[in-house]
Parts: C-alpha cells; sequence; structure tokens
C-alpha cells in the first residue's frame, strides 16, 4: 500500500493513497506513531480526499537519523572517476534537511552556487534493529521512497567531507508518499529517473547498486542501531550535474523531478535567496 503523511489542522496525520486521493486513517499521530502502533491494525475514515487538495507532509518528519551512501552506483563511481568503495562510504544528512513532495529548495548564493540534484531511492525503516543478519534485514524495512540528496558541491568538495554541503534546510526532498515494502518485491530492479526543467538527467536502475538493500540494512546496524523511521539514502546513478561537461547546477526557479518506477514522482522546484 501506498502510505502518506499530509497536513491537517496544524496537525501530520497519515493517510492511504488510493488513485489520485488520499483517504486519512482513523489514527491519531504521524508516520512514525503509525509504524510503531502496526500498519495493518488502522482503519480508514469514510471520506476521500483529492489530492488536489491535500499539502502532503515528508513521509517521515522526525527521523532520529538520515543514513546515505555515497559511490553506490557503478555507473556513478565511473562518472566521477572514484575508486568502488569496498566498504559502504556512509555519511549523515540532518533532519533539517526533509521536505516534501512539491515544497521548495531554498538555497542562500552567499553559502553556495553550485547545488546539484541526486535521484535516489530511500529506505524506510520499520522496526528496531541492531548487528541483524542479511538474510533477515529487509524484515526491517518498512517500506520505500524518492529522494533528492541535494548536494551543495562547492561545500561537500571544498571542506574535505560531505555533511555541510550535505544537510542544508531543504536539501533532502523526500516523497510522495511510503510504498510498503511488501508491494516492492525486488528494490533492485526498478527504473530510476531524474529530469531538470523537463530535460532527462539522470536514467538508470536500481539494480546498478554495488551495496544492496539487505547488506546495507545488516551493515549500518552492525554499526548503529536503527529505529522506526530511519531513513537510508541508497546512492545516485550517474547523470548528475557537477559531472558534466559543462557542469550543469540548479538555479532559481528551475523544477527538479525524481522519478522511481513502482514509487511515485517527487518534484520540488528552487528558489534562492
Amino acid at each position: 500500500m501506498k502510505v502518506a503523511q499530509f497536513h491537517n489542522a496544524g496537525l501530520i496525520n497519515v493517510g492511504l493513497i488510493e488513485g489520485d486521493s488520499l483517504i486519512p486513517f482513523d489514527f491519531e499521530g504521524d508516520m512514525i506513531d503509525f509504524i510503531n502502533g502496526g500498519k495493518t491494525a488502522k482503519s480508514l475514515r469514510a471520506e476521500a480526499i483529492h489530492l488536489d487538495k491535500v499539502r502532503l507532509a515528508p513521509p517521515v518528519t522526525r527521523p532520529s537519523k538520515i543514513l546515505a551512501l555515497g559511490l553506490n552506483y557503478k555507473d556513478h563511481a565511473k562518472e566521477s572517476k572514484g575508486t568502488i568503495p569496498k566498504v559502504p562510504l556512509i555519511f549523515a544528512k540532518f533532519p533539517n534537511s526533509v521536505m516534501a513532495h512539491n515544497d521548495q529548495i531554498k538555497w542562500n548564493t552567499r553559502v553556495t552556487n553550485k547545488v546539484d540534484f541526486e535521484a535516489e531511492l530511500a529506505v524506510i525503516i520499520g522496526k528496531t534493529v541492531y548487528d541483524c543478519p542479511e538474510d533477515t534485514a529487509l524484515e526491517a524495512v518498512f517500506g520505500y521512497t524518492c529522494a533528492n540528496d541535494v548536494s551543495a558541491r562547492d561545500l561537500q568538495f571544498g571542506d574535505g567531507q560531505w555533511v555541510r554541503g550535505k544537510s542544508l534546510d531543504t536539501f533532502c526532498p523526500l516523497g510522495p508518499w511510503v510504498v510498503t515494502s511488501e508491494e516492492i518485491r525486488d528494490p533492485h530492479s526498478l527504473k530510476i529517473q531524474c529530469w531538470l526543467n523537463g530535460q532527462l538527467m539522470q536514467d538508470s536502475n536500481t539494480g546498478l547498486m554495488i551495496f544492496k538493500v539487505p547488506y546495507l540494512v545488516s551493515f549500518m546496524s552492525r554499526h548503529f542501531t536503527l529505529v522506526p523511521g530511519d531513513i537510508i539514502l541508497t546512492g545516485t546513478p550517474h547523470g548528475v550535474g557537477t559531472f558534466r561537461e559543462p557542469p550543469v547546477y540548479m538555479k532559481d526557479g528551475d523544477e527538479v523531478v525524481v522519478e522511481i518506477e513502482g514509487i511515485g514522482r517527487l518534484a520540488n522546484t528552487c528558489l534562492t535567496t
């Protein structure tokens, strides 16, 4: 099923997506409360709301951590002239970077002028796990969503580490909703694409991941306890702006769209200050 968070009278509520409508669950709380409470136990309210009349929130608004992967696609490692890592290259994005479908990616041009897009499959953790075996790791996954690992390349490459350039406010668009794990039988056979102002920039498949989702969940849980609502960004394929000739960076007024097969379409516009 597709589950979304949405704004409702100053609160964040959870609903079921069916076609072009959202049906609120008869449940008070956000996505993490929903996951912890057992997703199958929630009944639906009678009324459906057309998505045109709904303001979606990010699928998770208070993750304890956002763990991200660098160089996790063979084609991206090649375009960046990077060495394929022998173990996952993990960095963090701060929760202040999370934003929703149709919200604006914002940045101050005094801070950065090289803002790039990165289409990614995001994994939403559904239960507390520590040091879980790889063969049972998918049992810890609640579902999947689209992500854009927005990156200030001048900060990222200038700092020599990635946290600042990856964690500016609004630099982690997620959405539009979560598709629960039983609907995605194989997270490594999904078409993943990114458009900038209607031009196709990234066109790949999650099958090109170097480290697959079960391994990533197992590996990360060996080092950090994973809890419901934690987000894992699984890396981006080739086609990002910074490695193009000439480089292509996002600018004020641009629209960037991430689309993943079986999940949906995450669209955001850009605003500079």
